[in-house]
């Protein structure tokens, strides 16, 4: 006779007699169905059509320069960074130069866009000609060319460019396009000199005799005095244009090396140019330069002492005086232990019934000691 099974215990029991991997399937199921709602929508949120690939055409480059300097045209302009879509390249750069020449008396034509490049700057060569984020590239005509061509305009444009999918280019818009005149200039000025005053760095140098064609100079309206701190290519700053062969650079430190090169300037009817840089010359001044001698020295004895006062200096680097005495017939020394910092001493090392004489000496921060000032005497009674 079978006993009947309990109805609390009916479920876990049913449970109980099932198979075990069907238990398991149950299990996961009780799992699985609570977090339906929430898998739905994470999987429609990270679902949906794949993104086409970017396109990484290089804006404009607008900033286009160029300026003769001798045979070659310097073109300069800042290195592209972003896309037509204002995000930032991330593709290698390569950078088309394009170049057309109009003769002498002939009327501009429009730049030709379909024409090939004249240069083609690759990622490693790039790199070779940027300068703080600036390309600075040389463009050279051999000797020939620049004889044939004097006069003649000269039209300049550059892009930027990148590959995409399968090695497809991706050309970014010309530039503008920018004109010179090709001049004939000098070679680079010689015999540049530069020297250190108390108050300036003294550049000077040769003007150039004749212009790089052989013929006599002409239309030359100047010279360009370029310093750099460290002499490397593309760190030179104008400082000044001089009207004749010699400059006084005024703004310097002692002890800091400067490097200075000089060129002249040339002016056509419608176009400028330089010649060629000459050799950068190095300089480190020094200061070697002593304060003026101190003046009205005056000495009073008074109360078993004497005292010497003076007007004080005016030498922006004054570290300090020194006050000499000597006696009537004696020897000069120095009686200061220390620098005095004040235009005024008291000198109680003295006897009565002498005669002494006071002189004074300024002394700047680089140990440079002026001459005596004239001695003031005093008599102590």
């Amino acid at each position: 006779m079978s006993r009947p099974i309990p109805r609390a215990f009916g479920a876990r029991a049913q449970r109980a007699a099932q198979p075990p991997a069907l238990a398991h399937v149950f299990s996961l199921l009780k799992l699985i169905i609570p977090l339906a709602p929430t898998c739905l929508l994470i999987s429609c949120a990270v679902q949906g059509p794949p993104l086409p690939p970017r396109v990484e055409r290089p804006e404009q480059i607008k900033d286009l320069a160029v300026a003769q300097k001798g045979r070659t045209f310097e073109l300069s302009f800042a290195v592209p960074t972003l896309a037509t879509d204002g995000e930032r390249l991330t593709k290698p750069l390569e950078i088309e130069i394009y170049r057309t020449v109009t003769p002498r008396g002939a009327a501009a034509a429009p730049f030709p866009e379909t024409a090939a490049p004249a240069v083609v700057l690759k990622p490693d060569d790039l790199r070779g000609f940027t300068f703080d984020k600036e390309v600075i590239y040389p463009f050279e005509l051999s000797e020939k060319e620049y004889s044939n061509s004097l006069g003649e305009d000269y039209a300049f444009a550059v892009r930027g460019l990148t590959y995409g999918f399968r090695h497809r280019a991706l050309e970014g818009q010309l530039s503008i396009v920018t004109r010179a005149t090709l001049l004939d200039v000098s070679g680079p000025v010689e015999n540049l000199r530069v020297r250190t005053t108390e108050k300036a760095i003294e550049v000077t140098w040769s003007p150039p005799a004749e212009s790089l064609s052989g013929r006599p100079i002409t239309g030359l309206s100047g010279y360009a005095v370029y310093r750099s701190d460290s002499g490397k290519k593309g760190s030179f700053e104008l400082r000044t244009v001089a009207s004749a062969p010699a400059s006084s650079d005024t703004d310097f430190a002692f002890d800091h090396s400067y490097y200075y090169k000089v060129q002249a300037q040339f002016q056509g009817d419608h176009s400028a140019a330089e010649s060629a840089g000459s050799p950068a010359v190095e300089i480190t001044p020094r200061d070697v330069f002593p304060p003026a001698a101190p003046r009205e020295v005056r000495a009073i004895y008074a109360a078993g002492a004497v005292q010497i006062v003076w007007s004080p200096s005016s030498a922006p680097d004054l570290a300090g005086y020194n006050v000499l005495r000597r006696e009537d017939g004696g020897q000069e020394t120095k009686i200061n232990k220390e620098l005095v910092r004040t235009p005024v001493f008291r000198d109680t090392g003295v006897e009565a019934g002498k005669r002494y004489f006071y002189s004074i000496t300024a002394q700047d921060l680089s140990g440079n000691v002026s001459a005596p000032s004239e001695a003031a005497q005093v008599e102590t009674r």
